[in-house]
């Protein structure tokens, strides 16, 4: 009979809370659970942050989310999960970061929180109580940990920095249409 210690327990009890909140949350994205938005609603926010095309972009954060949550969970293919998990954090704090840190002010607190202990189940993996475990490890490997990581970080890096660039450019569109309805204003007045 084996005897768990409290490493393993505690990442259950990580894996279980953090893939369940990731796994709802993807959930939102994907089915409209839990007062989500669905596809179609998603899909429609996405676009508004900037992530284009948005449908598109709202399977992929909600597969992430709800696929990478489920599988950390359950601990299985833990590398893979967590980077899975991370990369979509980090695109929802992308969004949030302008207004800071804190949740409280619409910050990235929360998305980061959740991208570190996700990237960090990652690294340490799923312990004992874990299909991964239970399978002798097959898709636990050492070398799946920083692959993984590298190949989300990168595709993670790739689709924020197009974000990120569709929003400067909408806005400097946005500020140039006001700048010219204002010069419009003060030749022609009200």
């Amino acid at each position: 009979m084996t005897c768990y210690d409290r490493q393993d327990l505690g990442l259950l009890l990580l894996r279980l809370g953090t893939g369940g909140v990731l796994a709802a949350h993807g959930s939102q994205k994907l089915f409209g659970w839990f007062g989500g938005g669905g596809i179609e609603g998603t899909g429609a926010a996405m676009e508004a942050m900037g992530y284009s095309p948005g449908r598109q972009s709202a399977t992929m954060a909600g597969l992430a989310e709800a696929g990478g949550g489920a599988l950390l969970a359950l601990g299985l293919a833990t590398p893979a999960a967590g980077a899975a998990a991370a990369g979509a954090m980090a695109g929802a704090a992308a969004v949030s970061a302008p207004n800071g840190f804190f949740a409280a002010a619409g910050g990235y607190e929360y998305a980061a929180s959740l991208a570190l202990t996700a990237a960090g189940l990652a690294v340490t993996g799923p312990g004992r109580i874990s299909l991964d475990h239970a399978l002798g490890h097959a898709v636990n490997r050492n070398w799946m940990v920083p692959v993984a990581l590298a190949v989300t970080g990168a595709a993670t890096a790739v689709v924020v920095g197009m974000r990120n660039r569709r929003v400067r450019e909408s806005a400097s569109a946005e500020f140039g249409q006001k700048t010219l309805f204002d010069e419009a204003e003060a030749l022609f007045g009200r």
